[in-house]
């Protein structure tokens, strides 16, 4: 008789201030994980030059994504500076439906929506080695006005206190050494007892959930 371990898909945050390195930690586990996919936020902001829909985010106009509120749309939404940004419940839904974890690129804001409505989500934090070093790699990017760079520099010591009420709190000093630690994180949580089932027997089950053995 065999014995296997069927797991639930999971919600996964990552935030960090801007330049924070975020985006490349979740861009370098989707590369390397099957069982990871990509939620896609909404967003009323206009695209960077370069963003295409659908990719970094999908762009509405506000009209449509405050329709999308009154109709109950989204499994979490807020405004960050001046812009609304959500996260679409039925792409959410599908996804984990099939077994799949869902990694989200959210701001603090948004990840504590999401614990509130999903207790056993994981959310992690990123912290830079210094200030210095956020505004460094902020002028990098080269996608930001000065005016902006200097909102999002004002905005850090109220985001960092906020990463405290988070489940893992990581300092982003090397990238690649962040990366991996996140990779940890998830593989155990991947074996936390609460999102799993016990399947014995020669039959597969059909509920679609993913074999824990993976990682």
């Amino acid at each position: 008789m065999s014995i296997r371990l069927v797991r639930k898909g999971m919600l996964i945050v990552v935030s960090s201030p801007s330049g924070g390195g975020k985006s490349s930690v979740i861009e370098a586990l989707l590369k390397t994980d099957p069982l990871m996919e990509y939620s896609v936020s909404v967003t009323s902001r206009p695209p960077r030059p370069g963003e295409k829909d659908g990719v970094a985010y999908h762009f509405v106009s506000e009209a449509q994504f405050r329709k999308w509120i009154d109709e109950g749309r989204f499994y979490e939404w807020a405004v960050v500076y001046d812009h609304l940004y959500g996260t679409r419940r039925d792409i959410i839904m599908e996804k984990l439906s099939r077994g799949r974890d869902v990694i989200m690129d959210l701001d603090f804001q948004g990840g504590l929506n999401i614990k509130r409505q999903s207790p056993d989500a994981v959310l992690v934090f990123l912290l830079p080695p210094a200030l210095d070093v956020l505004e460094k790699r902020l002028r990098a990017r080269g996608t930001d006005t000065e005016d902006v760079i200097r909102i999002r520099l004002s905005n850090v010591h109220e985001e960092m206190r906020h990463a405290m009420q988070y489940d893992y709190v990581l300092i982003n000093d090397n990238l690649n050494e962040t990366i991996e630690d996140v990779r940890e994180i998830i593989k155990a949580e991947r074996h936390r007892a609460s999102r799993l089932e016990l399947s014995t027997g020669e039959e597969k089950s059909g509920t679609g959930g993913a074999d824990s053995g993976a990682t």
